[in-house]
């Protein structure tokens, strides 16, 4: 979830040149511990460690199919925002594109949008978030307008951004929505009633659900896939064991 202090935050580091994300072709296990660090896995995902929300120090051990957090010493109050948000994409996220990545392209383009993910849980309080990004413009750099979260699992006293606006069923499965905006963007959020630790589905029902709700239209554009976790408290040993995704127009 990009929270409207991330977004801000963010720009402005941006903006002043002062973000440096390292970049390197993961080959054996390789251990991230800059704030905005990244590296590659597969030839095709970037795996980040996204530590936006505080000084504290987050490492995140990768490896080839995934990362798993191994120091999160951050805390910030339930109320409030995460303190970040590690994760592995395909797609384009501020500016740093995934390898040989097809997206962005325009939601009337896509053929079949597919993705996999196993998550694998420890105590702390945080949610394992799935994150569909689009935007009216094939946009790689900055806060895209809508936010899609499918919510795996949370633990502790946190909640999606907004309110509830009803239930669905999408995928087969029923979900919990959440509506709102954080001065950033737009977040529709797909809340599990219970915890899941592996899926594959088609990104494409929760993007079609979206523009049945219209937040956004065909014109639009998927510019990036990404799972992860936010943290607030805790998650040492959390980690994302698998993930693959693919989109083709």
């Amino acid at each position: 979830m990009v929270s409207t202090i991330r977004a801000l935050a963010l720009a402005v580091l941006l903006a002043a040149g002062t973000v440096v994300a390292t970049s390197a072709q993961a080959q054996a296990d390789t251990t991230i511990c800059d704030q905005y660090g990244s590296t590659t896995i597969q030839g095709r995902y970037v795996v980040q460690n996204n530590r936006w929300g505080t000084s504290a120090t987050q490492c995140l051990n990768v490896t080839s199919t995934g990362f798993r957090i191994t120091t999160q010493q951050g805390s910030a109050p339930t109320n409030g925002a995460p303190v970040s948000y590690p994760s592995v994409y395909l797609g384009c996220h501020y500016g740093n594109c995934s390898p040989g990545s097809t997206l962005p392209m325009q939601v009337s383009r896509i053929r079949s949008a597919t993705s996999s993910i196993t998550y694998q849980y420890t105590g702390g309080t945080y949610d394992a978030a799935y994150d569909i990004w689009l935007d009216p413009t094939p946009k790689t750099t900055g806060v895209n307008q809508v936010e899609i979260m499918i919510w795996f699992n949370r633990q502790g006293s946190i909640q999606p951004i907004g309110s509830v606006v009803g239930t669905t069923s999408v995928g087969g499965r029923t979900w919990e929505v959440w509506r709102g905006n954080n001065g950033g963007n737009n977040v529709i959020s797909y809340v599990a009633p219970s915890a899941l630790s592996s899926w594959s589905f088609s990104v494409m029902d929760f993007v079609n659900d979206v523009k049945a709700r219209g937040a956004i239209t065909t014109s639009w554009y998927l510019t990036s896939v990404q799972a992860g976790f936010e943290p607030w408290n805790g998650g040492t040993g959390l980690a994302v064991a698998n993930f693959s995704a693919a989109v083709s127009g």
